[in-house]
């Protein structure tokens, strides 16, 4: 059948119209849909926790890659990423942090690497009513007493270090020394610590200055209150940054007294000082051998094809960052409004490199397995191996709820 032939006047002109619309449409409902989310990230890109904050630089990218199969969009909305270097200092981040909510008009951010700056921040993200996903600062403090419901954490909390760690020496006749750094990292690490000890007891804390190069006065503090304790002697160290090296303890001859070394995990750096403490216990947030699952395995094969390097502790947190939230910005279709990202996030379970996390409704507290280990010396490696002797899983470590929610 011939299709009759339209001749009144200015029917060319309607058809054309008409045409131009039925194109307009979809390219209408294609820019709406289009867009940006911009995602700041803050962290010490220098200072003391450089080494920290680079690696989570480099997990947040992966993640985000990872997470939008490369595209770097979701939604139909591109990802852009801010960074701002806090320097490792508290006033810094707080204003960094007003900036990209302010002025660059970020709809979330990330970090930053210290508690204390973060600790700056928290403020900060309630004042703009904006979510602040903390990655990888550790105090307990920022889930907990000092916490808003603008801030959610992929990093572990100092409780879960310290309810892992405890694993490794919590019997009954073991005598503990904690040596710590001075700052709300450390001092919440031990508070937690001491929590979850139900058997073995502390008997001295140390805490020394950030900058601590020479430990030797504290270190012998810690010989006197240990020395003459029966049983299991113990020394937990929990350390972070660059600097000195807490592990130079061991030259004091602690074995003279049968003392030991226990501590958690760390960058691969440092743990080669763990390469002197063969058979030492502890409990770690991630190492690259230890997950088996597909996250990781991605990570760690495109790690080694992109800086000939396996990922390292903080990669992993950064791209767990990422990667909730790709999945959380999927399951709002792209909306940013704050609301609408905290009842998403609320509950939300997502899969990372070290296993599946969730962010517990009452403090946003990533929920999340820790890997107890013992130390093993491999010459092919020049750090201190932590070989994994149980998968301590999240349902099984009771992490206190810490905020007046």
């Amino acid at each position: 059948m011939t299709r009759p032939t339209i001749s009144w006047p200015g029917a060319a002109l309607a058809a054309a119209a008409i045409g131009a619309v039925t194109l307009l449409a979809p390219l209408a409902a294609q820019a709406q849909a289009k867009g940006e989310v911009k995602i700041a990230h803050v962290y010490s890109r220098t200072g003391p926790l450089e080494a920290y904050g680079k690696q989570t630089a480099t997990g947040l990218q992966m993640g985000l890659e990872y997470a939008t199969g490369g595209t770097m969009t979701v939604a139909g909305k591109k990802l852009v990423l801010i960074e701002k270097d806090d320097q490792g200092k508290p006033d810094l981040g707080k204003t960094l942090l007003a900036q990209a909510y302010g002025d660059d008009k970020a709809d979330i951010a990330v970090g930053p690497t210290s508690s204390g700056v973060a600790l700056a921040m928290l403020p900060v993200a309630e004042e703009f009513k904006k979510v602040l996903l903390v990655e990888p600062a550790v105090a307990d403090s920022i889930t907990g007493d000092k916490w808003n419901k603008y801030i959610f954490r992929t990093g572990r909390n100092s409780s879960q270090d310290a309810i892992s760690n405890a694993v490794a020496v919590d019997k009954a006749g073991t005598s503990i020394a904690t040596l710590a750094q001075d700052y709300a990292f450390g001092r919440d690490g031990v508070k937690a610590y001491k929590e979850a000890l139900k058997n073995a007891k502390v008997v001295h804390e140390e805490y020394l200055p950030t900058t601590t190069t020479d430990f030797t006065a504290g270190a012998q503090r810690i010989i006197d209150k240990l020395k003459d304790q029966p049983g299991r002697k113990v020394i937990w160290i929990i350390w972070a940054g660059g600097g000195g090296n807490p592990f130079k303890i061991a030259d004091l001859d602690l074995k003279r007294y049968n003392i030991e070394i226990t501590t958690g995990g760390n960058i691969l750096p440092a743990m080669a000082a763990y390469k002197q403490f063969p058979g030492m216990e502890g409990a770690t947030y991630y190492y690259f051998g230890i997950p088996k699952n597909p996250v990781n395995e991605w990570l760690v094969a495109n790690h080694y094809k992109q800086f000939k390097t396996p990922p390292d502790f903080f990669t992993a947190g950064g791209m767990a960052a990422g990667i909730a939230i790709v999945e959380a910005l999927k399951k709002t279709g792209g909306d940013t409004s704050t609301n609408k990202l905290i009842s998403t996030m609320e509950g939300m379970s997502f899969e990372t490199p070290k296993g599946k996390m969730t962010f517990r409704k009452e403090d946003h507290q990533a929920m999340q397995d820790m890997f107890a280990f013992k130390i093993k010396v491999d010459p092919a490696f020049a750090w201190g191996v932590p070989e994994l002797t149980r998968v301590i899983k999240a349902e099984e470590m009771n992490v206190p709820i810490r905020n007046s929610r």
